[in-house]
């Protein structure tokens, strides 16, 4: 019989309670993973919703899942410009962009969202009413003053007109940067065009508030005040994924139905 009070006493128990310890955090782990998975699903159709104006952020799940009902979730190539029946790997466009042969590694020119690799493939959310687009909701990143903001773009049936915007990760400062949560400044991004006259991308975030007689106005958003670098994030985080390396080609495509 071992002495429990000697060193081989004393090591032996540790390592019997460390077994034990473990297999209850592992038996844990492995039935909470469905519930965690759900909420993760859940999660993701709040952002969603929320973004193309359909839910309120306070939406409890039976809502979420009734109004997602409305949503269809397409893929896109973002190289060709047109959907694909392939779904990103990893699950997400997200996730495939850390993905060995699923992302494509973008130039220091083209990355002005400086997010250094962008998937092949996206998904991409369609609000249809009676057969017909009513939004496009599209994923949208890019590095904010200290790190990654994570977020959603809905655009109105015209594909230019911008129906809301959401961001659902970051990490800027409360007060300052973190202000992009904030619903009056996502409020002014309703019924701004992204696009000018000429298809180029426009829309930009001032520093100050915008001049409402300029006729640069309607692509233009109010800078958060103390906030110059996450203010200059949002808007090339946008100016990327409406361009040429993002969903720039799709929406070309999708306005002359050849997507």
């Amino acid at each position: 019989m071992v002495n429990k009070d000697s060193v081989r006493g004393t090591l032996l128990v540790a390592l019997v309670m460390c077994l034990v310890c473990s297999v209850v955090v592992a038996t844990a782990a492995v039935l909470l993973r469905p519930a965690q998975q759900a909420n993760v699903e859940l999660d993701r159709k709040r952002n969603v919703l929320v973004a193309g104006g359909l839910v309120e952020s306070g939406a409890s799940a039976k809502e979420v899942n009734e109004a997602f009902q409305t949503v269809t979730t397409r893929y896109v190539d973002l190289t060709t410009g047109k959907f694909t029946e392939e779904m990103p790997a990893g699950g997400s466009g997200r996730a495939a962009s850390r993905i060995k042969g699923a992302h494509e590694r973008l130039a220091r020119s083209d990355d002005i969202a400086k997010i250094f690799r962008r998937e092949n493939v996206s998904e991409v959310y369609l609000v249809e009413e009676n057969g017909k687009l009513n939004r496009l909701i599209l994923p949208v990143r890019g590095s904010g003053l200290w790190g990654t903001l994570f977020g959603f773009l809905a655009l109105e049936s015209d594909l230019n007109t911008v129906a809301g915007l959401a961001f659902y990760e970051h990490r800027e400062t409360p007060g300052l940067g973190g202000e992009v949560d904030n619903p009056n400044w996502k409020a002014l991004w309703h019924g701004r065009k992204v696009f000018d006259a000429d298809g180029d991308v426009a829309i930009s975030v001032v520093k100050g508030s915008v001049d409402p007689n300029s006729p640069q106005a309607i692509h233009q958003v109010d800078g958060l005040s103390g906030a110059t670098l996450t203010s200059n994030g949002v808007e090339n985080l946008l100016r990327f994924w409406l361009g040429a390396k993002g969903f720039g080609p799709f929406l070309k495509n999708l306005k002359a139905g050849e997507a």
